[in-house]
């Protein structure tokens, strides 16, 4: 037996999740070993003055996380850490070279934190497998509404919906205020999953004019009179394939418009959770015009399948939920298990800040190789969008890099109004090391040269 009690109880939490909390921590710095022995309840509840039940709560949460392990008449033991150096091959796969990933962690201390939330969904398992709500438990959309309240938003919780990543929540939302043949705005270059997603609905997609800061509103406004169209979608921060972000007077002039026309808004805030400032979701401006939706894809993982959607209203959230019951009945519980689980220890916190910073460095790494390149970037996004040089097509550098490890997309899969220009998107992150981004972008700067091309 050890003599341990909790370092502090004042973290503005409730105490047993404090004590819970205390245990966990101390596995993590190694002042809880593997197998030690914790106090006996009553003996704990003595020494810090406090109810014997408060103590068996937090035994019961700690066990129900998957740190320690309770046998009856011996008492209860460290789990210790669920960590695993031997990754199953057969789970590894090839990266989707065609999607924009976020760098993948890397630092030992940040991976074992997020193994042991896997630890946490492993003791509750059993649970996990059965089928659940549409949008989530109320556990769940408490954590969707912290994790939402770092862009500003703190909605109703019955507005709030957990579904099952971006793809699928463009498809329902989409299933509730669309019929085939309806038009939709976009931006004239746009994300392509949504693209894909709005011609399985049979939609006529129209792409709104833009200039650097975003769709301009003057043409918004025209193409709502021209079109009459039932939804604007937008990707407003880090934007998808461009990485511009619209700054806050143009969101506001947008907003303006939304309202004048009473013109519903899909916000696609992908990336929403990346900048360290990052200016205010246009939701903010015309709440009960928005469906924002708060993918985890990029700020987490895309594994995760799982977004976290605010809705117009508490009767828009319930159309929500009867659409996913009807396409996908639920999103994966072990997966809101896990991210719930993170957010409140502040794993995903710190997977968020990881990816900030490393999408930084490779930021840095681009500009360093690609000096003399004409392209556009931000500090914080994923990618580049590539204007290759005068007399080098697309399709040139596509073959040219074809046998390269290394996400390019041509303007063909996003563009909406008018023709593909001779632009490329560049993928900076996913599984590659920062070198191996180097020698790529190194390749690249190469292949862009006129000559290679001649004769």
């Amino acid at each position: 037996m050890i003599d341990w009690i909790p370092a502090s109880l004042d973290t503005g939490k409730p105490r047993y999740k404090a004590i819970a909390d205390a245990i966990a921590e101390d596995i993590r710095t190694g002042r809880l070993d593997d197998g030690a022995r914790l106090p006996p309840q009553r003996q704990l509840a003595a020494k810090l003055g406090i109810d014997f039940t408060t103590v068996s709560r937090a035994y019961s949460e700690a066990q129900a996380r998957g740190h320690v392990e309770s046998h009856v008449g011996r008492g209860t033991f460290v789990k210790g850490r669920v960590v695993t150096d031997s990754p199953d091959p057969s789970r590894i796969g090839e990266a989707d070279l065609s999607m924009n990933m976020p760098p993948e962690p890397q630092d030992p201390e940040l991976r074992r934190r997020m193994q042991e939330g896997v630890g946490y969904v492993s003791a509750n398992l059993i649970g996990l497998l059965r089928y659940q709500s549409a949008t989530g438990s109320e556990r769940d959309r408490v954590a969707a509404s912290s994790w939402l309240s770092m862009r500003g938003m703190v909605p109703a919780l019955e507005r709030v919906a957990v579904t099952p990543g971006a793809h699928a929540t463009m498809a329902a939302i989409l299933s509730i205020i669309t019929r085939p043949g309806d038009t939709v705005l976009c931006e004239a270059v746009t994300y392509p999953g949504f693209r894909n997603v709005a011609g399985r609905f049979r939609l006529n997609l129209v792409g709104v004019e833009m200039d650097e800061d975003g769709i301009l509103p003057e043409a918004l406004e025209a193409a709502i009179l021209k079109h009459g169209p039932k939804a604007l979608y937008l990707n407003p921060t880090l934007q998808n394939p461009t990485t511009l972000t619209i700054p806050e007077d143009r969101r506001l002039a947008i907003a303006q418009s939304l309202r004048r026309h009473d013109l519903t808004l899909i916000e696609d805030d992908a990336y929403g959770f990346i900048p360290t400032k990052s200016p205010a979701p246009i939701a903010l401006s015309a709440p009960d015009l928005t469906w924002h939706i708060g993918g985890l894809a990029k700020c987490i993982g895309a594994g995760l399948r799982l977004a976290f959607t605010i809705a117009p209203s508490a009767r828009c959230a319930r159309h929500l939920a009867q659409s996913i019951r009807a396409m996908c009945v639920m999103p994966s519980p072990l997966s809101m298990a896990l991210v719930t689980q993170w957010i409140e220890d502040g794993t995903a916190d710190s997977i968020r800040r990881f990816i900030r910073a490393e999408s930084a460095a490779r930021q840095a790494i681009a500009a360093e190789v690609l000096a003399n390149v004409r392209y556009r970037g931000s500090e914080n996004a994923f990618n580049i969008w590539l204007d290759l040089p005068e007399g080098v097509s697309r399709a040139d550098v596509v073959a040219r890099m074809a046998h390269r490890r290394v996400g390019l997309m041509p303007a063909d899969a996003f563009t909406v109004l008018g023709p593909p220009q001779e632009q490329l998107r560049i993928a900076l992150g996913g599984p590659s090391s920062r070198e191996t981004l180097r020698e790529n972008l190194n390749f690249l700067s190469d292949a862009l040269s006129p000559n290679i091309f001649m004769g």
